[in-house]
């Protein structure tokens, strides 16, 4: 089967990225989000900061678009989980940046929006 969406796989496959803002959630500059991606499939983990663990699914919904399902363990043993749509883009020095909308499904309300840029290994 052919991917669908080469930019998605292309910019997510196997980076990894922090927080840069994200003024509602619990994750932040101290958690790392390591995405992989399967034709449109996207699965990915994430720990740091408030983050014990967390895991993430999700597809590839056009070409620089993505929608996610995720749940985490907080460090305070709370089990979290929520929904999120997000662009792919990329920044003025060529680095991959997400931002997103996303809501709370489980264990918490209300909801945000967050944006992301890849590490630089």
């Amino acid at each position: 089967m052919d991917i669908l969406f080469p930019r998605i796989r292309e910019r997510l496959n196997n980076r990894r990225f922090i927080v840069t803002g994200n003024a509602y959630g619990l994750s932040d500059a101290s958690t790392v989000f390591h995405y992989k991606v399967e034709r449109d499939s996207i699965s990915g983990t994430y720990q740091g900061g408030q983050i014990r663990m967390g895991n993430l699914i999700g597809r590839a919904i056009g070409p620089d678009t993505i929608e996610l399902l995720y749940h985490c363990l907080t460090a305070d043993g709370e089990i979290l989980a929520g929904w999120s749509r997000g662009t792919v883009g990329v920044d003025y020095a060529g680095r991959t940046i997400l931002t997103f909308v996303w809501g709370w499904l489980s264990g918490a309300t209300g909801g945000g929006e967050s944006s992301y840029v890849e590490l630089e290994d």
